[in-house]
């Protein structure tokens, strides 16, 4: 019993400690933080079921394995539990479905009077980032990628498209990423909530030098922002603060 006790306990432990056993970023935005949540809860939503089915491999074994000469109940069907493990199953699906759904409304939530707006043109092999309302226009090349300055605790939407191929907008820091596809515009917003310097990369093979289409990502205090925008997009003003990743 005590062994049983054991495998009880750490089952009913372990989904507690969260994202501490999981090392899951907690993201650099706003709808970061949601995201981070929502990769909690179904972590958590595995552990319970890893834990369980491996409770009932284990625990036949160490109820029964001193009884050489004896078996443990035989039986050929039993409805309580057919519906269990039916039901319950079920269940938790429809709850991560629902969970999720309601995650990626927030996510996806545009605001109507975001602080800026950035068009993101992804090109082979780099990307173009023009700022609305001003004369700033930063394109990248595959030896010298690109810097997306934003502000910190501020909206920024992002209108995103490709020029040539499909290609992909990933920010791993921001736990985000949208495709890119020619004749189409994704709208999204962003609200970096950490000063620092960002990886962004493209996702999607999109041709000879893919491996080489990067950029960053500068997070800056609204006033370094401002001040930027004033001076034309001049990076000298600016300083890499906080993290870097």
């Amino acid at each position: 019993m005590r062994n049983v006790r054991f495998v009880a306990t750490t089952a009913l432990l372990l989904p507690l400690a969260g994202c501490g056993v999981y090392g899951l970023p907690n993201g650099a935005t706003q709808q970061a933080q949601t995201m981070h949540l929502d990769w909690v809860v179904f972590s958590d939503a595995g552990l319970v079921v890893a834990v369980l089915l491996f409770a009932l491999i284990i625990a036949p074994l160490i109820l029964w394995r001193r009884r050489s000469d004896a078996y443990p109940p035989q039986f050929n069907r039993n409805n309580r539990w057919e519906i269990a493990y039916t039901g319950i199953p079920l269940l938790m699906v429809i709850g991560l479905f629902a969970f999720t759904f309601w995650d990626e409304e927030i996510v996806e939530r545009i605001t109507a009077h975001p602080a800026n707006t950035v068009d993101v043109v992804g090109f082979q092999w780099s990307w173009r980032f023009h700022y609305h309302n001003t004369n700033i226009d930063v394109v990248g090349t595959p030896q010298s990628p690109p810097q997306l300055v934003l502000p910190v605790d501020e909206t920024t939407r992002i209108d995103l498209t490709s020029s040539d191929v499909n290609h992909a907008f990933w920010i791993p820091a921001f736990l985000f990423k949208r495709d890119a596809i020619a004749g189409i515009s994704n709208h999204f917003d962003l609200q970096p909530t950490r000063l620092g310097v960002y990886r962004g990369v493209c996702a999607e093979f999109c041709g000879l030098d893919h491996a080489l289409m990067s950029f960053t990502v500068r997070v800056v205090s609204r006033g370094d922002f401002a001040r930027w925008l004033r001076n034309g997009g001049s990076s000298a003003i600016l300083s890499a603060k906080g993290a870097s990743l």
